[in-house]
C-alpha cells in the first residue's frame, strides 16, 4: 500500500529535499544546522523503512521502486547545493561529479535488468561507501558552522574523496555483474521439468512451504 509506514518513509526522503534546498540560500548557522538535522533525519530513514518492510511484511512493488530513487534524488540535490555554495570546490568537484555519474549508471542498470526480471543484490562495500557519503554530506552541510574542534570541511572532502573510490569499485561490480545481460551473452535459464503428477486424491492440497 502506498500509504504503509515504510512508503511513507520512503517519500519523507524526498519531501525533504525542498527544504533542505531553501535552507541553502539562508545566511548564518542555524540554517546550516536545521539543514543538517533534515538531512541525518532523512539518512535515518533510509534503515528503517527497509528493515519495517522486511520485519512487517511490508514489502511492495512501490517501496523496491522508490527506494533507491529517493536515496539518490537526496544526494544528487545536496551535492548540488554544496557545489553551488562552494562547500564543495576544487578538486573536491571532481569525486562528487563521479559519485552523480556512479546513481545514473547504476540506475540505468538496475532499470535495464529488472525489465529482464534480474536482480541487482547490494553489496556490503555499496553500503559502506553510502554509509560514509552520507556522513560526509552531512559535515559538509555544516561546513564552517561547526566548532573550531571539529575539522568538518576537512572530514567532509576526505570522506567525498573515499566514497567516490568505493563508487569507482562498486560501480565497477555492478556493471561487471550486468554486462552479460546487457550484451545479450547470458545463458538461457533451463526450463523447469514438468512436475510429476501428484497421487494424492483430487482436493488434498499441496505443501507450498
Amino acid at each position: 500500500m502506498l500509504t504503509s509506514l515504510p512508503n511513507l518513509l520512503t517519500l519523507s526522503r524526498i519531501l525533504v529535499i525542498p527544504p533542505i534546498v531553501a535552507l541553502f540560500f539562508m545566511d548564518g548557522e542555524t540554517p546550516r544546522w536545521v539543514a543538517l538535522g533534515l538531512y541525518a533525519a532523512a539518512c535515518v530513514t533510509d534503515f528503517f523503512d527497509g528493515y519495517i518492510a522486511r520485519s512487517m511484511g511490508q514489502i511492495s512493488r512501490f517501496g523496491r521502486f522508490m527506494d533507491p530513487v529517493a536515496d539518490k534524488l537526496l544526494v544528487a540535490a545536496v551535492i548540488f547545493m554544496l557545489v553551488a555554495t562552494d562547500r564543495i570546490a576544487g578538486l573536491v568537484v571532481l569525486p562528487a561529479l563521479i559519485i552523480l555519474i556512479r546513481e545514473i549508471l547504476v540506475s540505468g542498470l538496475r532499470e535495464h535488468l529488472a525489465a529482464l526480471s534480474v536482480g541487482v543484490p547490494v553489496s556490503r562495500l555499496a553500503k559502506w561507501k553510502t554509509m560514509i557519503q552520507m556522513f560526509a554530506l552531512g559535515f559538509l552541510i555544516v561546513h564552517d558552522a561547526s566548532p573550531d574542534w571539529i575539522p568538518s570541511i576537512w572530514i567532509g572532502d576526505v570522506g567525498v574523496w573515499i566514497a567516490a573510490l568505493l563508487t569507482m569499485i562498486t560501480g565497477y561490480d555492478y556493471l561487471q555483474a550486468g554486462l552479460k545481460h546487457l550484451t545479450g551473452d547470458a545463458e538461457p535459464e533451463t526450463p523447469a521439468k514438468p512436475a510429476a503428477k501428484s497421487a494424492k486424491p483430487s482436493g488434498t492440497a499441496e505443501n507450498l512451504g
